[in-house]
């Protein structure tokens, strides 16, 4: 009778102990930590109490940087805080502001959503507000070669869609879907396949990976 306790009581916190060898937690970044890709490299230029400061270079994809060159994230989650302009800074409120949202475990799914205004219409002169919503989906641990090495890496799938009030928006069944594969050995993601049917006609954007980087011990 004991031992069909003890065996019940196993199986019934089986499935919390295998949650938590899964969970992976937030990288603890370092000033001077860098990751070189295909396409730009990011260094980490400052480390606060709750937060890091991370420089995007010029070259880095504009998709991953969203046009700006320091990016503050919060240290718990990696979640996107803020940005500098001019030294000064400003709440981060545009896309993959929670690509990163640690702790990270297999099924984890979690929503962002924002708003952004751009200019369209003939001759390029009206103001439309298009409202985007991001899902994303952690998909499974694989094993994965790039330029910088083989790493064990935790698959990220990220799908996008947006709608507008005007009559010819596409209502939301755009939904580009893109993958990431995050490393905890380089501390962060090491490819990025963008969605081949998504902005054709820039395909410079699509396909980055991590070529070389450079950790503090």
């Amino acid at each position: 009778m004991r031992k069909m306790i003890f065996f019940l009581w196993i199986l019934f916190l089986s499935p919390s102990i295998t949650w938590t060898q899964e969970k992976i937690n937030a990288p603890v970044w370092n000033v001077g930590e860098k990751w070189v890709f295909t396409q730009g490299n990011i260094e980490v230029i400052g480390a606060e109490k709750k937060n890091y400061a991370l420089n995007f270079s010029n070259d880095t994809c504009i998709i991953e940087n969203r046009g700006f060159k320091t990016i503050i994230f919060e240290k718990s989650t990696l979640n996107r805080i803020y940005f500098l302009k001019e030294d000064k800074r400003e709440k981060y409120r545009t896309g993959l502001r929670k690509i990163l949202d640690f702790p990270f475990s297999t099924g984890k799914q979690w929503l962002d959503g924002y708003s952004e205004r751009s200019i369209v219409g003939p001759g390029a002169q009206e103001q439309w507000v298009f409202d985007y919503s991001e899902k994303f989906t952690i998909v499974g641990w694989e094993d994965i070669q790039v330029q910088a090495g083989k790493f064990k890496v935790i698959k990220l799938e990220c799908k996008t869609s947006f709608s507008s009030p005007h009559a010819w928006s596409p209502k939301g069944d755009v939904e580009p879907k893109h993958y990431y594969w995050y490393s905890p050995d380089a501390k962060y993601f090491v490819k990025c396949p963008y969605d081949k049917d998504w902005m054709k006609q820039d395909n410079k954007i699509f396909n980055w990976e991590l070529t070389s980087f450079q950790l503090k011990k």
